[in-house]
């Protein structure tokens, strides 16, 4: 196995000088003599004829020198690359991290990068070809491919003509022919396939800084500076030096290159499945002998391959998945980082491997190591006030081969999981019931964050329907959450277990997920051996046969979020396969936080941040859980599957289901939930809103109830279902609705307070918005998110159903108004009218 040996170059080696490269016996002759060479590299320079000089005089006796995938020349400022003979043509992949760089200090946008170390720029394919005395770098595409031996694949290969990036002049030839070229403005010059800044980069404040060769990888790092981009719109705002309105601002990143060949023998890719939750690597392949373009797609997956070393039926892999741990994160969660990485080894032994993922730190005093190295997975912590966390991956392009992971840890994580777990199930676990948390509670919730990043960057998407196909009740039992947690997956967003009650006894590492028998199951659909398999197509039949094993084991399923406006694929939730029966113990829940929120979060020696975030956040948490109930409305259930299973992929929420989830949401959402009005908590935090936030945690249900597409699925339904009597139809829906949020309408002596006609006036603003909808003004948005026809608004069967319940409602607010002897009602029943009549006649005066 050939030693990895790097010189950092720019930097004199201990103990002596970098060895200089030595001199070829016989450069080959490449017409132009000796003369003086025009200089014809990247980012521009004099148009002429390339001239060869002598090696002796293009590399001299000053270049600091280093052997690797290239040789690597540093002469001065003058960065050469000496790229062998037997290096040309071959695929490699260039991939630009930000090593150092400022943080974002608003919006981040402007132009600069997102901007913190170990941020991705960019991921290019790249070709060096010679043509003549120049070397041409090339960015070669794989979206559309053919079998070499197909009749169409020379039609394939001409519409693949890659583009390129940059010329470069022969400088002079190295031994064996090699082509020594000055690559210095690839990476000091803008070129936008590879820069590290939004604008144009000035080549008068940018420096190659190092350099480090290695047998299969090159590392390059500079400091890049330029101009942003002018930002787009009015003018200005304050903020920054002087000079005119006009100026734009510089920036410079130390950004870090990776230039790797790509596998000489390209991993064996396996072939996508919708049923198993893995990222894919899509290809349009012109030679199957299929009557369109057949699309093929492979999972992303890290190679793994079996030694001759065993522990009984497990194999230890040749080159083992290393995460290593950034030494600039806090001491104290070292250990919960280390502990998240290696949660996945059980998944892997599911796969046939013994240690097929472990963690290590960083060698100590090696000046070679570089967390940007496209050889090393790492997790970064990041100092950002950004609650969240990342899990990219960079893969080969041809066959899906994950040749580097990056866990991305901003440093405000800490803050949302303590948010969280306050929220969800503090009254389970006396630790969390006063804050600060103690660090092994931090430290556990950290560890939870990076077991499911890690799985991201194994290939895996969210698999948010995990949390829906335990049966509900189990969530509550102690045994059956010590043995398979509370969801199947860490991949999915079922957070801390709010489901589970005080009483029932639930060990507190127990209310964390972990890596579950879903997350075991498909890592090892896409990780486990097929003996004897050839190509991707020999291993359908045994993956066939695992995706199979879904009809039985239904935690083995996925879906990805909202599928079908799907009640099983919410986020956020646990025990979402009866969201009203989970709501309702979340609720229990909720109510025991109001009875402590004040006392855990009030310090003596603090002001009352800590306690207005916690109480909004509670107040939040009681929102996500309603809403999981209004998704029963219109909703169905999914599971993929191929033509050879039989059944629907889609099923329809029954009508009961769906009626008693309005009928839920009337009587414990959309009725004033008084136990979230804390007029002491109000009194520290805010002279007033206590009414705007009760009304905009309950908007949230209201809202995805009368969901437009929602809506027209009800209405789908009643048109195309065999029973007409099985449906809840929108006439029905929407009845129903209405005389959950005007309740007070059929009394004696109708009395609606301040909460009730706040939310009543969003019923009529929402109805409002879907009959008249406001111009649309400026440059409307390309993309967004959510499924298509959300933007088309609801459909004129839609409206009309609308129109009749305004209508109806108009009739119940005339009787209402004559029976109420309450002024405040009085006049907001008199107001209602005005507005349903300027809503049903809105040109009128």
């Amino acid at each position: 196995m050939r030693a990895h040996v790097a010189v950092l170059l720019g930097a004199l080696a201990v103990g002596g000088c970098a060895a200089r490269a030595q001199t070829p016996q016989t450069p080959p002759r490449a017409g132009g003599g000796e003369q003086a060479q025009a200089q014809d590299s990247a980012g521009g320079g004099r148009a002429g004829t390339p001239r060869i000089r002598p090696y002796s005089s293009v590399v001299t006796s000053q270049a600091q020198t280093v052997r690797g995938m290239f040789t690597v020349h540093r002469v001065g400022d003058r960065l050469l690359f000496e790229i062998p003979r037997n290096e040309l043509n071959k695929d490699q992949l260039a991939v630009g991290r930000y090593a150092r760089a400022a943080a974002p200090t608003g919006t981040g946008q402007g132009g600069g990068p997102s901007a913190y170390a170990g941020d991705r720029f960019v991921t290019r394919t790249l070709r060096w070809e010679r043509n003549g005395n120049r070397i041409l770098l090339r960015t070669p595409s794989y979206s559309i491919i053919a079998h070499p031996d197909s009749a169409i694949y020379a039609a394939v290969e001409g519409t693949n003509y890659p583009p390129i990036v940059a010329s470069f002049n022969i400088e002079a030839w190295g031994p064996d022919s090699a082509a020594v070229i000055d690559v210095t403005r690839l990476f000091t010059s803008s070129v936008p396939e590879l820069q590290a800044i939004q604008g144009n980069v000035d080549s008068n404040r940018s420096f190659v800084e190092r350099v480090l060769a290695f047998p299969d990888n090159i590392e390059i790092e500079a400091t890049q500076t330029g101009t942003q981009p002018a930002q787009q719109g009015g003018g200005g705002g304050g903020g920054g030096g002087g000079g005119g309105g006009g100026q734009r601002p510089s920036m410079s990143v130390l950004a870090h290159w990776s230039i790797v060949r790509l596998p000489e023998n390209p991993m064996m890719p396996r072939l996508f499945d919708e049923r198993v939750g893995f990222f894919s690597n899509t290809r349009r392949d012109f030679s199957q002998p299929e009557h369109r373009a057949a699309e093929r797609r492979y999972i992303v997956r890290y190679r793994l391959e079996c030694s001759d070393r065993r522990e009984g039926d497990l194999c230890y892999p040749v080159k083992p998945i290393t995460y290593y741990v950034d030494p600039a994160t806090p001491d104290w969660l070292k250990p919960y980082i280390h502990a998240g990485i290696r949660e996945w080894q059980s998944a892997y032994e599911a796969a046939g491997f013994k240690d097929g993922i472990v963690s290590a730190d960083p060698p100590a005093n090696d000046p070679t190591w570089s967390p940007e190295d496209i050889r090393h997975t790492v997790v970064r912590w990041l100092p950002s006030t950004t609650e969240n966390a990342q899990g990219p991956n960079v893969h080969d392009p041809r066959t899906g081969e994950i040749l580097n992971g990056s866990v991305r840890m901003f440093h405000n994580i800490l803050n949302l999981q303590r948010s969280w777990y306050f929220t969800q199930v503090s009254p389970l676990d006396p630790r969390a019931q006063k804050l600060p948390f103690p660090d092994s509670l931090m430290g556990r919730l950290v560890q939870f964050v990076v077991a499911h990043e890690v799985g991201h960057t194994l290939g895996l998407q969210h698999d948010q329907i995990g949390s829906s196909t335990y049966p509900a009740d189990s969530v509550r039992s102690k045994t059956w959450v010590a043995r398979m947690g509370h969801s199947p997956s860490i991949m999915d967003y079922s957070r801390f277990n709010y489901v589970a009650q005080p009483e029932d006894g639930i060990a507190l590492e127990d209310l964390v997920p972990r890596v579950g028998p879903y997350d075991r199951y498909a890592i090892m659909w896409g990780y486990k051996p097929i003996p004897g398999a050839r190509s991707p197509d020999d291993e359908k039949p045994v993956l066939e046969q695992w995706s199979r094993m879904q009809d039985t084991i239904p935690w083995y399923r996925f879906s990805a979020n909202n599928a079908y406006n799907s009640t099983g694929t919410q986020s956020e939730a646990v025990a979402d396969g009866n969201p009203v029966w989970a709501t309702e113990m979340g609720f229990r829940n909720i109510r025991r936080v109001m009875g402590f929120l004040k006392d855990a979060a009030t310090h003596p020696m603090a002001d009352n941040g800590d306690l207005e975030e916690l109480y909004q956040r509670t107040v939040g948490q009681w929102a996500t859980e309603s809403n999981h109930v209004a998704t029963l409305v219109g909703g169905g259930r999914v599971q993929y599957k191929t033509g050879g299973q039989p059944g629907p992929v889609y099923t329809p929420i029954p009508k009961a289901e769906q009626q008693r989830a309005v009928r839920f949401l009337s009587e414990s959402v959309w009725q004033t939930p008084d136990y979230l009005i804390r007029t002491d908590i109000a009194a520290r935090i805010e002279p007033n809103g206590m009414v705007q936030r009760i009304n905009s945690a309950q908007g949230r249900s209201l809202n995805t109830v009368l969901n437009d597409n929602r809506m027209e699925t009800l209405l789908e339904l009643e048109g195309t279902s065999p029973n007409r009597s099985d449906v809840y139809t929108l006439v029905e829906m929407l009845g129903d609705v209405r005389r959950g949020v005007w309740t007070e309408l059929s009394a004696n002596r109708p009395v609606i307070d301040v909460f009730r006609r706040g939310l009543q006036n969003q019923y009529l603003t929402l109805i409002d918005r879907k009959l008249n909808p406001p111009p649309q003004t400026g440059q409307q948005p390309q993309f967004g998110f959510g499924g298509g026809g959300g933007s088309q608004g609801p459909s004129e069967d839609v409206k009309a159903h609308l129109r009749g319940e305004l209508q109806t409602l108009r009739t119940e607010l005339t009787r209402a108004l004559g029976r109420t002897n309450d002024r405040p009602t009085e006049l907001h029943l008199q107001n209602a009218l005005y507005r349903i009549d300027k809503i049903l006649t809105p040109d009128e005066d």
